[in-house]
């Protein structure tokens, strides 16, 4: 079920800025250039120091934001922190909690669209039995998918394997964002287990696509990028 949701063809390609610092990250984003307008910066960056004006020279270049921080503390510490969050004009945030921490997020988010985590693209079935979870992969993301819908927030950041499954059960209801994503088949070094390719994700149900690494170590990440935003264009036309 293909995305009915009137998004930009550009806008669908989030590129992480997986990188260690935030300098690396203005480079990387002036070398991709009109090529990619959506970014998420994420922990790494966070911990570099310098996030927060990361943040503002995106927005300041009409650059989208995906904040992914995944939220996950009491829930009146999450509602103050995504109240702030959204004077700063980020697009998207994550949170990864209960039913309770979800609510809260959405509470004072203003125009901030919330995200909430369903199960990492990094864990597969042995990593859920680690864990304590007895139930398989996608009955347990369906369960935090339908939990999120009933909390008011906008989407949830789930693999492309499950999209389908997401959107048999509830629709077009809720925004999907899918990470993971593999032009070509993984490497054995790969910490992503649950990964499809570009036109896949979206032919399953995804509304963005996350990608990094395909991107950022490529020979030529401008090309890269522009191949991604060529198969995405494709599957929308």
């Amino acid at each position: 079920m293909i995305s009915d949701k009137p998004i930009p063809s550009a806008e669908r390609l989030i590129v992480a800025l997986d990188v260690p610092q935030v300098e690396a990250a203005k480079a990387f984003v002036e070398q991709l250039g009109d090529a990619v307008q959506f970014y998420k910066i994420g922990l790494e960056l966070f911990m570099a120091g310098g996030y927060f004006e990361l943040l503002d020279w995106l927005v300041a270049r009409n650059k989208k934001v995906f904040v992914d921080l995944k939220f996950f503390d009491v829930p009146e510490t999450v509602r103050s922190a995504v109240k702030a969050l959204a004077a700063t004009g980020a697009t998207f945030a994550t949170v990864h909690g209960n039913q309770a921490i979800m609510e809260a997020a959405v509470r004072d988010k203003g125009a901030l669209k919330i995200l909430a985590v369903t199960v990492l693209t990094s864990l597969d079935r042995g990593d859920l039995d680690d864990l304590g979870f007895a139930c398989d992969v996608e009955k347990l993301v369906l369960s935090r998918a339908r939990r999120a819908l009933q909390t008011g927030v906008d989407g949830i950041v789930s693999s492309g394997l499950e999209a389908p499954l997401i959107r048999s059960e509830l629709g077009q209801k809720l925004l999907v964002v899918t990470p993971g994503i593999r032009p070509v088949e993984n490497k054995p070094a790969d910490d992503q287990k649950r990964t499809v390719d570009v036109a896949q994700a979206f032919r399953n149900g995804a509304d963005y696509i996350v990608v990094g690494r395909p991107i950022r170590q490529a020979a030529d990440p401008r090309a890269a990028a522009l191949a991604v935003q060529k198969t995405i264009a494709e599957v929308f036309t």
